[in-house]
């Protein structure tokens, strides 16, 4: 272990991305006590303390396609190939059987197991003066916060679990249910909750912590959990909407006031790169000009490099290498060229987008585009392919042993939107309308108002206050959020409508129903929209809400069994996986 172990990233990079190397659930979790590893021996400084976090997240990596899978097969946007198996089908009818493996609860645990282990070491190295308060507080809460993740994905998808907090727990005694509670949705939330507020450490890690660096093509600091963000989906999720709001405006001040673009889903000149749709300046009217490049307009969000506006959108995500396990396993799921082809966008979501309305008149979403690829006859999910599949090759591989890629997990466009839908449940519906539509600057164009200086701004309290102002007198004053275009602004699609003749109840769920769609064009397949649907549902009281968009795909698909799954899954008790440790 100790041969391992090195003060330096370059050695501790490749054993993050070999995965649990560090780490094994072999050594930890299944073996018997004398063989196990001595964690007294192996805990004496920061750099070991390093390597047990970077031990975990390469075991976290092993969760990505169980993670896709999960949240995008079970819900509408996603639907089975003639090449999947019966496993598949069954998560996508809602008819999974006992011995499904992607069903199997026990890869979370042994996540969940590992930081278990580390939080109750570092507690001692702490205590031991192994570590500083600084060097502790980063860690643990960074550890802390990823088991709390784990515990959310895990209760949204069996509906109630085993919450085990204790240390050196192997994975065979977690049969032993009766040892440890068992919390549904409401309770789980509500005991995160407890757990993120205790934390001594909400920030990111600093730029001076050793587990921070640029090492062979690879910057560290948005591989770790954003905390904040997380923080603020459990109280999105347990009806805090101030809270949730506060905590999402904090990470959208990440960039200063000096920084337009940091989080802001902004727009840039029309000669400039950004990660918007657009056309070709002068030819917007030419379906034929739409910007399709890797480094410029809404497809390099997935393709460019790892630059500035990649880190303007991308909050956090962990890379895929070749050389090193895990193995990228998105291109054996999507792609139909070097890959198995598995999955495929449904019906439902292909309507979705093809029934949205660009500025220019044309009708379809161009995000459908840049998500879904055409490859010999076949729709493709590509958003997890273009380092793969090349265009430039003819979606052939350009190189078919390089299976480098991305684990792409939060970004902008998810802040916005959960900010918003924070937002419309606070009653500020149009703040919550204008980050849906076209940003703060044209919702906040008063035309009554003809000083500049005083327009285009909320005038709400904090977090609430955007103002947009983008005045030459004074000279060149520029707002924060001058740039916010919103995220269908950035998309390029024409805004979605409230009637003024409703009544506010009935405008905060048509508002909530245009963001939860919106989720669906901007985010399909990154992982968020089973819990999108089983929230709202929870949320509404309304099982219907959930049932009727599975319906939808399933019908579209001519599933013979879409009826059927529609009635069971108007049961709450129904829409969760069998939670079996055998």
């Amino acid at each position: 272990m100790n041969k391992i172990l090195t003060r330096s990233w370059r050695k501790v990079l490749p054993v993050f991305l070999i995965s649990f190397s560090l780490f094994s659930c072999q050594e930890i979790l299944e073996v018997e006590p004398e063989n196990a590893l001595e964690e007294n021996k192996f805990y004496q400084n920061q750099f070991d303390a390093d390597a047990a976090v970077i031990g975990i997240y390469g075991e976290f990596m092993n969760l990505a396609q169980r993670h896709v899978l999960l949240n995008e097969l079970r819900a509408d946007l996603m639907d089975v190939t003639a090449n999947a198996d019966n496993n598949l089908l069954e998560l996508s009818r809602h008819n999974v059987s006992l011995g499904n493996p992607y069903a199997d609860p026990k890869p979370y645990y042994k996540v969940i197991l590992l930081c278990n282990d580390a939080l109750t070491n570092f507690d001692r190295m702490l205590q031991e003066n192994k570590l500083d308060n600084t060097e502790y507080n980063q860690r643990y809460s960074d550890i802390a916060t990823l088991r709390s993740w784990l515990y959310l994905q895990l209760v949204t998808q069996y509906g109630e679990v085993p919450y085990i907090t204790e240390p050196f727990v192997r994975l065979a005694d977690v049969r032993n249910l009766e040892r440890f509670p068992r919390l549904a949705i409401e309770p789980m939330v509500k005991e995160l909750i407890k757990v993120m507020e205790a934390l001594p450490w909400l920030e990111q890690y600093s730029t001076t912590n050793s587990l921070v660096a640029s090492i062979d093509n690879y910057a560290t600091a948005k591989f770790f959990i954003p905390k904040k963000m997380f923080l603020a989906d459990l109280y999105l999720w347990d009806g805090k909407y101030l809270d949730a709001a506060t905590k999402y405006r904090e990470i959208m001040e990440t960039g200063g006031e000096g920084n337009f673009d940091m989080y802001r889903i902004g727009w840039s000149a029309p000669t400039e790169t950004d990660v918007a749709v657009g056309y070709t300046r002068y030819m917007e009217d030419d379906a034929f000009s739409l910007i399709d490049n890797e480094l410029d307009g809404w497809r390099s969000i997935f393709d460019r490099p790892i630059d500035t506006w990649f880190n303007n959108e991308w909050i956090w995500y962990l890379p895929f290498d070749a050389r090193f396990a895990p193995q990228n396993p998105f291109i054996d799921l999507f792609s139909n060229l070097g890959g198995r082809y598995l999955v495929k966008p449904s019906e439902r979501a292909m309507n979705l987008w093809n029934s949205q309305v660009q500025n220019n008149g044309i009708e379809y979403d161009a995000r459908r585009l840049f998500t879904v690829r055409t490859v010999k006859g076949q729709p493709v999910i590509f958003k997890y392919l273009y380092d793969y599949n090349t265009l430039s090759s003819g979606f052939n591989p350009a190189d078919p042993l390089n299976k480098s890629g991305k684990w792409f997990l939060t970004r902008a466009a998810v802040l916005h939107l959960r900010f918003a839908e924070a937002a419309n449940h606070d009653n500020k519906l149009k703040l919550a309308l204008g980050l849906l539509n076209r940003g703060i600057s044209a919702t906040y164009d008063n035309p009554n108002v003809s000083d500049e200086r005083f327009d285009k701004d909320t005038y709400y309290p904090y977090p609430y206050n955007f103002s947009a102002r983008n005045t030459n007198t004074p000279y060149y004053f520029r707002d924060t959020y001058h740039k916010n275009v919103g995220i269908r602004g950035r998309a390029y699609v024409q805004p979605k409508v409230v009637p003024a003749n409703i009544s506010s109840q009935d405008s905060t769920l048509l508002i909530e129903n245009h963001l939860i769609e919106e989720a669906a064009l901007e985010l399909a397949y990154e992982g968020h929209r089973w819990g999108d649907l089983v929230r709202v549902a929870l949320r509404r009281n309304d099982p219907a809400y959930l049932a009727n968009q599975i319906y939808d795909k399933l019908s579209k698909a001519n599933d013979p069994n879409a009826d059927m799954v529609r009635q069971r899954l108007m049961t709450r008790q129904n829409w969760f996986l069998p939670f079996k440790w055998e």
